[in-house]
Formats: C-alpha cells, sequence, structure tokens
C-alpha cells in the first residue's frame, strides 16, 4: 500500500510541478496510476476531461520511450507543440509531411532519449523501418489516441488501426493505454480485443454534458427542415458546426448561409489537404463563424467555445451522433445541440448500414488467394487477384483474421493461418460479417429511437453508454416541456447493465428500461426494443445466472 501512496504522491507532484496541474479531473488520475503499475488501460472519458494528461504525466515519469498513435496530423503537430512547451522530456512526430532527414533525427533522438515522446500515423507501420527502429528503441508505453478508430462497430473506423494489435505484440508487448471520448460497450470490447490488451484496467468516466441542450425538431417537408436550420443557424450565438451527409449538402447549405451575412465555410474530405487546413485554421481562430461539414471535420479539433451543433441530416449511430455534438460546449458554458430530423432521412443510414456485403464466396476468394502463396501478401495484391474493390478485401480480412484463417503482420502484409479449413473459415467469416451487418441496422434503429423519444433526451444518450441516469434532466425539449414525470424504475425486473438471454437471440446487456419499454444489446442480433409486459407475459427473457 505504501507503495502505491508512494507512487501517488510522486505522480502528483509531477502533475504539479511539470504540468502546473492543481488537481485532476475525474478519471485521470486512476488511469495514471493504472498505467504506471504496467496495467494495460482502456479510459473513456468525455471530451474536454483532459485525456493527453494521462499519457503525458505516466510517459514522463516512466522509464523508457512512449510511442504515441494518433489519426490526425494537426493533432499530432497540436500534441508534440504542447509538450515542446513543457519540461517532460519533449517529442516529435513522423508522418507523410515528415521529410527524411527529421524523420531520422526523430529516431535517433528517441533512441538515445533525447526526447520521451513520438507521434506516429497508424499508416507509418507499414514501413518495415519504422518497424526495425521501434523494436530495437523497445518503447516502455504504448499509447492509441482516438482509439474506437479500432473498432468497426463504432465509428470513424480506420483499416490502418486493425495492425495495431499485431505492431503491439511484434515491439514485446509494452504496457499499452488506449484512449477514446466516446465508446459503447460493444466498442469497448472490440478496442481490447484487437488491441490485445491483457487483463485491461476499463476506466469509464461519465457520459453526461450538462451544459448541452438537447433538442430534436421534426419535419415532413425537407425544404421546410433546411430553412428552419438556416435560420436557427442565422439566430444562434457563434460559433457553430452544421453536419450534413453529404459533400454536396455541406457547400450548397454553406452557401446558403453566407448570403444571410454569415461567415459560414465548407469542409469535406474531397477538398485539397491545404484547402481543409485553412478552414480548420480560420475556424479555430473565429475567422469563420460556422462550419459545414460532412463528419470528416471534427476529431482533433479542440475549440472550447463552440455554442452550438446543428445536423441537417441524422447520423448513422447514436456513438457518431454523441461524438459529434461532444464538440459543443467544452468551454463548461451552455451550449446547444440540435438535430432537425425527417423519417425519411434514416433511409440513407440504413443503405449504408445495409452496404459492404461480402458473401461467402467471395470470403472463400480471398482466403484462397492468401493460402495459395508461400509468401505474405499486400491487400492491394489480394484484391488485383481476386478482382475485388479494396473495401470489400479490407472487410474480408478482418472477418477471416477473426476466425483464425490468416495472420496480419504488423507492417499490414497477410498470410495464411496453419492448419486452418478455407471453406469452414469462408463461411464463419460470411456469417461474423452478416452478424455486424444486423448490428449496424439495428444502431440505425437507435438514432431513430432517440430522435421520436417521447422520454428523456439526456437518458436515453446516456443509457445507449451504459449509464443509469434519473429523469428529468431539464436541459433537453422534452423535459422542458413537461412531458417527463419521474418514475421509479428501482422494481424494474430488467435494470440498465442486466445481463439477460432471451430465448432465441442469446446473451446480452440491457441498455435502457422505463416507458414499458426494455432495450437491449444482443450479441448476435444488435440493439433489440421488448416491451416488458410481453416479455413478461412470454418468458422471452430471463435474467443471467
Amino acid at each position: 500500500m505504501g507503495t502505491v501512496k508512494g507512487q501517488a504522491a510522486r505522480m502528483r507532484r509531477v502533475a504539479r510541478e511539470r504540468f502546473g496541474y492543481k488537481g485532476f479531473r475525474p478519471g485521470q488520475e486512476e488511469a495514471i496510476l493504472s498505467t504506471l503499475a504496467g496495467q494495460d488501460t482502456l479510459a473513456v472519458m468525455p471530451t474536454g476531461s483532459g485525456k493527453s494528461a494521462i499519457y503525458q504525466i505516466a510517459g514522463s515519469m516512466i522509464e523508457g520511450a512512449t510511442v504515441v498513435v494518433s489519426p490526425l496530423i494537426a493533432l499530432q503537430r497540436d500534441q508534440v507543440e504542447s509538450i515542446v512547451g513543457e519540461d517532460v522530456g519533449g517529442a516529435a512526430e513522423v508522418n507523410s509531411t515528415v521529410r527524411e532527414a527529421a524523420r531520422d533525427a526523430a529516431f535517433t533522438e528517441l533512441a538515445e532519449g533525447e526526447i520521451e515522446f513520438l507521434f506516429l500515423a497508424p499508416e507509418q507501420f507499414a514501413n518495415e523501418e519504422t518497424m526495425a527502429r521501434l523494436r530495437a528503441i523497445k518503447p516502455a508505453l504504448f499509447v492509441v489516441d482516438e482509439a474506437h478508430c479500432v473498432s468497426e462497430w463504432g465509428h470513424d473506423f480506420r483499416p490502418e488501426y486493425l495492425r495495431l494489435g499485431a505492431v503491439i505484440a511484434d515491439l514485446g508487448r509494452p504496457r499499452t493505454l488506449a484512449l477514446t471520448a466516446t465508446a459503447s460497450a460493444p466498442v469497448r470490447e472490440e478496442i481490447c480485443e484487437r488491441l490485445g490488451m491483457r487483463e485491461p484496467n476499463l476506466i469509464v468516466e461519465g457520459f453526461d454534458r450538462p451544459n448541452i441542450r438537447l433538442v430534436v425538431e421534426r419535419f415532413e417537408d425537407e425544404g421546410e427542415k433546411r430553412e428552419a436550420l438556416m435560420a436557427a443557424a442565422v439566430a444562434a450565438p457563434k460559433p457553430g458546426i452544421v453536419y450534413a451527409a453529404t459533400r454536396k449538402r455541406a457547400a450548397e447549405l454553406a452557401q446558403n448561409l453566407v448570403e444571410r451575412g454569415v461567415v459560414a465555410l465548407a469542409y469535406h474530405a474531397g477538398m485539397p489537404a491545404r484547402e481543409r487546413v485553412r478552414v480548420q485554421e480560420a475556424f479555430r481562430e473565429d475567422a469563420a463563424e460556422v462550419i459545414v461539414a460532412t463528419t470528416a471535420f471534427g476529431m482533433g479539433i479542440d475549440k472550447p467555445n463552440v455554442r452550438f451543433v446543428f445536423h441537417l441530416d441524422v447520423s448513422e449511430s447514436v456513438d457518431a451522433y454523441y461524438q459529434e455534438i461532444g464538440r459543443a460546449g467544452r468551454d463548461g458554458e451552455p451550449a446547444q445541440a440540435a438535430l432537425f430530423f425527417r423519417e425519411e432521412d434514416l433511409n440513407l443510414r440504413r443503405f449504408f448500414a445495409g452496404a459492404g456485403r461480402v458473401d461467402e464466396e467471395q470470403m472463400e476468394a480471398v482466403a484462397e488467394a492468401v493460402h495459395g502463396h508461400p509468401r505474405a501478401m499486400t491487400p492491394a495484391k489480394i484484391a488485383e487477384e481476386v478482382d475485388l474493390p479494396a473495401s470489400k478485401v479490407t472487410v474480408a480480412l478482418s472477418r477471416l483474421e477473426e476466425v483464425g484463417a490468416v495472420d496480419v503482420t504488423p507492417t499490414g502484409r497477410v498470410r495464411s493461418s496453419k492448419g486452418a479449413d478455407v471453406d469452414e473459415a469462408a463461411a464463419q467469416a460470411a456469417e461474423a460479417q452478416e452478424n455486424l451487418r444486423r448490428f449496424a441496422r439495428s444502431r440505425v434503429d437507435m438514432i431513430r429511437g432517440y430522435a421520436q423519444t417521447t422520454g428523456c433526451r439526456r437518458e436515453y444518450l446516456l443509457n445507449y453508454f451504459g449509464e443509469a441516469y434519473a429523469p428529468p434532466c431539464g436541459r433537453c425539449d422534452v423535459c422542458e416541456a413537461g412531458l417527463v414525470i419521474p418514475v421509479d424504475d428501482d422494481n424494474t425486473p430488467f435494470p440498465v447493465n442486466c445481463l439477460v438471454v432471451h430465448r432465441n437471440w442469446g446473451s446480452g446487456t440491457v441498455m435502457r428500461a422505463g416507458d414499458g419499454k426494455v432495450v437491449v444489446l444482443f450479441d448476435t442480433v444488435g440493439y433489440r426494443t421488448l416491451g416488458v409486459d410481453l416479455v413478461k407475459e412470454e418468458g422471452l427473457l430471463r435474467v443471467a445466472s
């Protein structure tokens, strides 16, 4: 106990003297101590809760190098600059914009202990030289920032993140710290599994952002919906973000707002990189009042004074929606999140949720291509050989790896697993992919449920992430209208987070209970909403023993 207390005292002293911290936010201290103790740790903490301080303090106290994986160059640059400004060991970045000489210098300085932190984009691990230099350095701490990018069940999924588990193993399994602002229960589970985390310490802080007012405005006509959003954006305190589903809609809406006197800019992935940087900087420096963007905008934009986030189109899931509205009010001051909703808007999301199907025949073709070669292949070579789009090959390889049919090296090459039965593996992989598609469609139902709920919207969101909440919140349109009456749900047979078993769908976890309904996240079919009376009458559910 004395050692733990001594470590905690030293940590607080380092935080105070080297970082200027007077205290810790919820979850920070626990995550730092867990990492210092050598335990793999996943910290899920709200935006603005100081996740970067966790690895900065822990890394500065652990002997040896710290490698930080971050998906955005702008985010890497910000973190490097913040560390350079502190007396915590120095930092460098290695990504596609860094020249060879600077890259070599960064690795040399890390190896010689002249810097403590090296920030890498996930694509860099495909470089064998990078892996060789990291193996020689033997990092003591491996940090995965924006860890939800690992999960295909989350949002902002990035295929490059899939190889990180192999990278960690190849580097001798240094202690691993994964950080994210938003991750529901299945996303948290997938992060730990894909990164190969050993008995991870899971730290999940409250998801509630009480300063954000939650509103849904419903429409029958698309033109009326668009007009209402523009009027709201013109009238609202600035700055703000508006999300649209397509690049075309983002560009058109930005132009419409400019015509109404708002300094608005569009942002989407189809713009040249230099133009995207210009738009980001304009918004960061308050030179732009409103950004109208696709979901390509937002990650890594640490702007505290965003006063509103409006959605012209519904997000793909509650996970994505909560991540997007979390960019409002990071300064703790009042902010608003409004969804301008039309039932027909869900059709696009349902289409995307059903897309990306890889059938058993295609799975088998990919598996046979890999097993037919004595050496590891690149995904691009596999795609060429089986004549499938790269996106489908990525999906197939992910599923085949899950069922043990192929191995993916740290550099992203693919080789066959010894003894794997190609036919059986293809069938299992196709079934796993279909489960994922069912899950994606069920998440569309959950975002529809948020838009259409007659209960407290804050309760709905928090329940989705496994956090119980007693309404009314007083900061959503439903509660403000006096439509939510406090209910004593202590006697519900299926409380939030209760483990249950359905006679057809198997095991699951209760995510929401109230209004005579229970929402269960099942392992095989995703989210399902059931009437409590019918469940009791038919004996559909039982509490897991």
